[in-house]
């Protein structure tokens, strides 16, 4: 049986080896290496591809998310909502701005951020709301939409983990994930199912004006050469990266295919067992399972580790610390036990590997493996 991987990206690489080498071999032969051709294709095939006007590439996820609230003109106490159960990053980003992230609780079954706590946290400084499509699929982007033209809020979308999720809506029309808010914002990390070689990030609109604010901020503040109107920030996506992307994007639905294919095998094997409750699948959105996620019940969650890592089979815990029990973002306003679901999801789930290159031999050990365990 081959290594099992947490993300197999050697093996995904050897099936497009072919693709990829001629992508970066055409960006070193025109020496273009910085906003050249790779990178306008790239973002105009990926403007067609999630059926928004503009996207701006730049360097990496997290700059995506800065630049996102700068565009927006955020001013220093302005309050934003996320969820306390995600990355760092959402909250890292509203923190350095001099924002004040207000923190809230997530759905138990889908990890999203929940409806009712946003409505609770919104005051008369509440300027934005930043929902987490978490693990693969949207939040109720719907209803948030709803709330945010009630409270007059902007919506800025983390859709890092998500990308190519389709959003259902009530009449039946569907909108890829990111591009229902004012802005979305990705992440081109390696191990993303829309992954480069290198770090990498995105940002979309279908405001014209906002476009046009973001590609000023990730240039320097730079309307016209050395000629700086605004504060901004260096933020590029390089070509090679692009010309990686541009490959990988054409098979990115067959990569989602892939995964929702082990995730299957994943809940056959394990439905309805008592001590593990399988992700639930929202029905407004399609899931393209960046992790496969289990949340456990009387289970030693560490001696479950150990005997998967004994049998050579990775497992990780997204996220160990929710953000309001962070060193760097304790806050006197949240104590332990004010976000239930988000503590209780903290100590109890684990994730098992999930890629495009996973095979049925390998699912076998895996699922066998951890029901070994959760029997014995």
């Amino acid at each position: 049986m081959k290594k099992i991987q947490m993300v197999d990206l050697k093996s995904q690489y050897i099936s497009i080896k072919s693709e990829i080498d001629k992508g970066i071999q055409d960006v070193i032969d025109s020496c273009a290496f910085i906003n050249g051709p790779a990178v306008q294709a790239f973002q105009k095939s990926l403007e067609l591809y999630l059926g928004v006007k503009h996207v701006i590439p730049c360097a990496n996820g997290t700059d995506a998310l800065q630049v996102a609230m700068m565009a927006l003109n955020l001013k220093p106490g302005d309050e934003v909502i996320t969820t306390s159960f995600t990355f760092i990053a959402t909250a890292e980003v509203i923190a350095l701005l001099q924002l004040t992230p207000v923190l809230v609780d997530v759905d138990p079954g889908t990890f999203n951020i929940d409806l009712k706590a946003i409505e609770r946290a919104i005051t008369p400084k509440t300027k934005a709301i930043v929902p987490v499509h978490l693990f693969g699929q949207a939040a109720p982007m719907e209803e948030i939409m709803e709330i945010a033209r009630k409270h007059n809020l902007f919506v800025i979308e983390d859709n890092c983990q998500a990308i190519g999720s389709d959003y259902i809506f009530n009449d039946g029309s569907r909108k890829k994930a990111g591009n229902i808010g004012h802005i979305g914002c990705t992440s081109f990390f390696p191990s993303k199912n829309l992954g480069c070689y290198g770090d990498g990030g995105a940002i979309f609109t279908n405001d014209d004006e906002l476009a046009k604010q973001m590609r000023v901020v990730v240039n320097h503040g730079m309307v016209v050469r050395y000629y700086h109107d605004y504060i901004g920030v260096n933020s590029r996506l390089d070509s090679i990266q692009a010309s990686i992307l541009n490959v990988k994007l054409q098979h990115l639905d067959e990569y989602a295919s892939k995964r929702r294919t082990a995730a299957d095998f994943y809940d056959k094997a394990f439905a309805n067992h008592p001590k593990l409750t399988i992700p639930a699948r929202y029905s407004k959105s399609t899931h393209v399972f960046h992790q496969y996620t289990l949340v456990t019940k009387n289970v030693d969650r560490k001696a479950l580790i150990e005997f998967l890592t004994s049998r050579e089979i990775p497992a990780m815990i997204y996220y160990p610390v929710p953000l309001h029990m962070q060193k760097a973002y304790l806050d006197p306003r949240y104590k332990p036990g004010d976000f239930p679901v988000t503590e209780h999801l903290c100590e109890t789930v684990f994730s098992l590997p999930m890629h495009t290159e996973l095979d049925e031999e390998q699912l076998t050990h895996i699922t066998r493996s951890v029901l070994e365990f959760l029997n014995t």
